[in-house]
């Protein structure tokens, strides 16, 4: 099937198996690794990329379901030449040990920091009416799709509120 997918600002055209996953398509027909295929299931988070500006499991959807879609790797979020705000965090705060989960680590935890703007809860938010806060049970539980089997949590925990208190 042919489709259209704009990657990191990029407009790609790429003809692709139905059943090819957009993780499969960024890897083997992009070229783009970073992104990486840990479980394979859905479970660790290490293949999480944006798509239209919500965090997904880039191994269990379809690239033909995203025809046209607006796309955000870790390669579009910053390089090692520029740094974006959150990659210079977890780098400051040592927020990854192996590096096989920081990709998808990175692109959740900018999402998380958006979702918080956009004041939308998450299942332990106590005031739904109200700015959720930015609590060590919040950031826990919007980054719990994405395991690092290193422990790093404590690390990666801080580099998030070291953004969120920037963008403050």
């Amino acid at each position: 099937m042919h489709i259209s997918l704009r990657v990191n600002g990029e407009q790609h055209m790429l003809d692709v198996d139905p059943r090819t996953t957009i993780l499969d398509a960024l890897r083997n027909h992009l070229g783009l690794t970073g992104s990486k295929k840990g479980c394979d299931h859905g479970q660790c988070g290490a293949c999480t990329v944006l798509i239209n500006g919500r965090r997904i499991n880039s191994c269990l959807t379809l690239a033909v379901m995203h025809d046209e879609d607006e796309i955000v790797t870790i390669e579009g979020i910053g390089s090692p030449e520029e740094l974006s705000p959150m990659q210079a965090a977890f780098v400051r705060h040592d927020g990854y040990q192996c590096g096989y989960c920081t990709p998808g680590q990175i692109c959740s935890a900018t999402a998380v920091l958006d979702e918080l703007e956009k004041g939308w809860p998450s299942y332990v938010t106590d005031d739904l009416e109200g700015a959720a806060q930015l609590t060590d049970d919040e950031i826990a539980e919007r980054m719990s799709g994405n395991l690092c089997r290193c422990s790093a949590y404590p690390n990666i925990v801080e580099a998030i509120r070291d953004v969120a208190e920037k963008r403050a």
